[in-house]
């Protein structure tokens, strides 16, 4: 009798342990992920992991039905085996990290005695193929679940990281928010001032004027002065003109006619 293999494997976008806690999880998550061929599902001792006793029937091809009791181990971290007490079929899951970041491999093997003689020929040809088809089901299933878990798992970080940035008081963008708060008081402290700055201004624009005001005032006065200092000379002159000796003015009188007696005398002898 030859021994028959069956391997498939397939990468799905979440963490390792995440992936592997998912298979490990007999209890509900296995049972979900079961497709058609499973039946009479059953968990009779334990359900996580090592130490699980779960039962089911495979049913492998249109004739043949396998009965199932598998006892589930984890020699290793990362590694499921599933012993089947009715048979020589041995199960092994390997979850192992991906090709990319955040993703895991997941690699199953089943491995079984096969029959002798020409049954045992179709057996080992026909056989793998099947089964593979099947944890390729399996496969897709838990890539479907443990993706979706992802991505809430995800979305719950972040919006947890969003409520504690709420709460501190210092959520994201706050800084650039405070900046047009911070323009509009300078606007409203530049238009307050404004109004006080015009009307020094305009106090002392009207300081100006009137100092200009009273300079004019000022070289008016002094002309004034000028000119009554002026009318008063005159009139004092005049003044002392009327107010003369009436003798002054006959002495004034007699020495202009002495002037002209002697100018014509001269006149005379000049003739002769």
């Amino acid at each position: 009798m030859a021994q028959v293999e069956a391997t498939t494997q397939r990468e799905i976008a979440a963490k390792p342990d995440d992936v592997f806690d998912a298979l490990a999880d007999y209890s509900q998550v296995r049972k979900e992920l079961l497709p058609g061929h499973f039946s009479e599902y059953e968990v009779r001792e334990g359900g996580d992991g090592e130490g699980t006793v779960v039962h089911w029937k495979l049913q492998a091809t249109s004739k043949r039905v396998r009965d199932c009791l598998l006892d589930v181990t984890e020699p290793a971290d990362g590694e499921l085996v599933e012993k089947d007490r009715n048979s020589s079929m041995v199960t092994t899951w390997r979850v192992t990290p991906g090709g990319r970041e955040g993703a895991a491999r997941v690699t199953v093997n089943a491995t079984w005695t096969g029959a002798g003689g020409i049954g045992g020929f179709f057996e080992r040809t026909f056989a793998p193929k099947g089964l593979a088809r099947i944890y390729d089901e399996m496969l897709a299933n838990l890539a479907a679940r443990a993706e979706k878990a992802a991505r809430e798992k995800q979305a719950a970080e972040k919006s947890e990281s969003a409520g504690e940035a709420a709460e501190s008081g210092e959520p994201a963008g706050s800084e650039e928010a405070e900046e047009p708060a911070k323009a509009a008081e300078s606007a409203e402290a530049a238009e307050s001032t404004e109004p006080a700055e015009s009307t020094e201004a305009a106090k002392g624009s009207e300081a100006a004027k009137a100092g200009d005001a009273d300079g004019q005032d000022g070289e008016g006065d002094d002309k004034g002065d000028k000119g009554e200092a002026a009318s008063a000379e005159s009139a004092e002159s005049a003044e002392s003109e009327k107010g003369a000796p009436k003798g002054e003015q006959e002495a004034g009188k007699g020495e202009k006619e002495g002037e002209a007696a002697e100018s014509s005398r001269k006149s005379d002898d000049g003739e002769k």
